[in-house]
């Protein structure tokens, strides 16, 4: 991830269409420019936090003018886009969704067995997400260089358009009622894995056409997320296969 510093060159990278992850404004900055700044990060729907002066200085050096800002490794791109794209191949979109997951190895595993099993795309909430950094892109195996990552202000919302899109919803959770290999998988889909904490959140639960469950012998409760998004994605392949 590329940190660049000072009002202006966060202007400029805005500009010229980067990624931004997130603004670090340091506290009691003011000015013209800071407040028109600000109000074009609002407009762009781009995070900021006002940060102690504290945290800038490990930046003394630089020309920060109270403004660090973190620019993606990757260039997001819309879901939607992706998902039309997809069907005017003739193909059927196959979109994974990941609802809180943080860890970015978590994340990058995940990503790589999406591309080996065929998934057009990933899709994340701009907050509670794992960074899309060069840990991610390393243990995804290069897979986020190519596979294209789509971000969302509103994943619940982001999830009803691909529905009306023609996308059947499923959950991977261990509150579901039927386990992978009994459902129908080889249609448009978007499939939800959730955090390894709290599994998918219960607003977007209540939105899924179908909860697919693993069934797990032996003594351990649970399988890593990546693992079970490997699992689902596998079946989803071979069911698309066959």
């Amino acid at each position: 991830m590329q940190i660049i510093y000072g009002i202006r060159a966060l202007s400029e990278a805005m500009a010229a269409g980067k990624t931004i992850e997130k603004v670090l404004v340091k506290k009691g900055t003011a000015g013209a420019l800071i407040k028109e700044l600000l109000e074009d990060l609002k407009t762009a729907n781009v995070h900021y936090q006002h940060a102690h002066p504290d945290r800038f200085l490990r930046y003394q050096n630089k020309n920060h003018q109270g403004v660090v800002a973190y620019i993606s490794d990757i260039i997001y791109q819309d879901i939607l886009d992706i998902v039309q794209q997809t069907f005017e191949k003739g193909e059927d979109p196959l979109v994974l969704v990941c609802d809180g997951i943080t860890d970015v190895r978590n994340f990058g595993a995940i990503a790589r067995s999406a591309a080996c099993m065929g998934a057009h795309a990933i899709l994340i909430p701009d907050k509670n997400s794992a960074e899309v950094n060069s840990d991610a892109i390393k243990t995804s195996a290069g897979a986020l260089n190519s596979m294209p990552v789509c971000k969302t202000t509103n994943l619940a919302r982001t999830i009803k358009s691909l529905k009306a899109a023609g996308l059947t919803i499923v959950a991977a959770t261990e509150k579901g009622d039927k386990k992978v290999w009994q459902l129908a998988l080889d249609m448009p889909m978007a499939l939800v894995m959730g955090s390894e904490s709290d599994g998918v959140s219960s607003d977007i639960l209540k939105m899924c056409d179908e909860l697919a469950t693993i069934p797990i012998s032996g003594n351990i409760a649970s399988l890593n997320v990546s693992v079970s998004a490997g699992i689902l994605l596998y079946e989803i392949s071979r069911q698309r296969e066959k």
